[in-house]
């Protein structure tokens, strides 16, 4: 006989019985410790612009309404060129919502399939700022001065390339391609005779500038049907009333802003978002007055692009 002793069979009972209960409570902290775990945050990058304009006001106020309401979310936003730059953001993955100008969009909706639109908010006027005094009153005036067309990859480059180019100006004008910021800088030390920005009213930047200097905008309203005829039925004539800036009224070219997000984007999310975009109007409005013109009916004309579904399924139980 060897000298260890049998096991008994309720040793090995009670053997079984701690190793089980040891088993059940390290589930149960490993359960509970991932309850406990706090869930990742859902980045939203809002695309938006300079920081003087609008794009800039509306998303800084859409990210605190989305950070305050969405438990989840965490939303920031990017200060970009605009509109050529978000869309290319925003297809890419690097961005989730931003703004855009429509005549920056692609004709047809197979040219951009990762971008769906979520609204219609307001229209950009295009403005063309120069001093109060000089030698600019018309577009012909541009001929041979410096000129800032905006930044690159901005929807202000695209449309005021796009109306030099009518007017026959397109290597008639030194052109200069700044941001709204640096473009009122240059005006005022004399670097530039004149700059486009394309934004919605009042523009912030050139508000102060107008307050600070003497100021010409320059009406622009003789070449929307040429842009029209050209390009695009996007563009329309509107009114720049003195009291917007302080300055003679003029009638220039417009065309629509558009809140576009990825296409592969939670409908629920999506919904959300459209949900409070036009629930929160007031708000927003509060930031700056275009974003406070938007309307549930007039926010689905977003063509070329589609709705995201998740956007569509909000309007249809509205019934804008």
């Amino acid at each position: 006989m060897s000298g260890t002793s049998p096991s008994r069979p309720g040793h090995r009972r009670q053997g079984t019985a701690v190793l089980l209960t040891l088993l059940l409570a390290a589930t149960l902290t490993g359960a509970a410790s991932c309850r406990e775990a706090p869930a990742e945050p859902l980045l939203i990058r809002i695309a938006t612009g300079s920081p003087t304009a609008v794009y800039y006001a509306f998303g800084q106020s859409l990210a605190a309404i989305l950070n305050r309401e969405l438990p989840g979310v965490r939303a920031s936003v990017v200060v970009t060129a605009a509109s050529a730059e978000n869309v290319r953001l925003i297809g890419s993955g690097e961005a989730e919502l931003g703004f855009t100008q429509a005549d920056v969009l692609p004709t047809t909706t197979t040219d951009s399939p990762l971008v769906d639109a979520v609204a219609r908010v307001y229209d950009d006027q295009l403005h063309l700022v120069t001093t109060g005094g000089g030698p600019v009153r018309t577009v012909a005036d541009l001929r041979g001065r410096r000129v800032s067309v905006g930044a690159p990859g901005s929807g202000t480059e695209i449309t005021a390339m796009r109306l030099l180019e009518v007017a026959q100006l397109g290597d008639g004008v030194r052109q200069e391609r700044l941001g709204l910021d640096d473009s009122v800088t240059a005006l005022r030390a004399g670097r530039i005779d004149a700059f486009f920005f394309s934004g919605g009213l009042p523009v912030q930047g050139i508000k102060e500038l107008a307050g600070r200097s003497a100021t010409r905008i320059v009406d622009l309203g003789e070449w929307t049907e040429a842009l029209r005829a050209r390009y695009s039925e996007v563009y329309v004539s509107r009114d720049i009333p003195r009291s917007v800036y302080g300055v003679d009224p003029v009638t220039t070219v417009a065309n629509p802003n558009y809140l576009i997000v990825q296409a592969g984007l939670p409908e629920r999310l999506v919904r959300d978002v459209t949900r409070l975009l036009m629930e929160r109007r007031a708000e927003l409005g509060a930031a700056h007055p275009a974003a406070g013109r938007m309307s549930p009916r007039s926010a689905i004309a977003t063509a070329p692009l589609p709705l995201h579904p998740g956007a569509a399924d909000w309007y249809r139980a509205a019934k804008p």
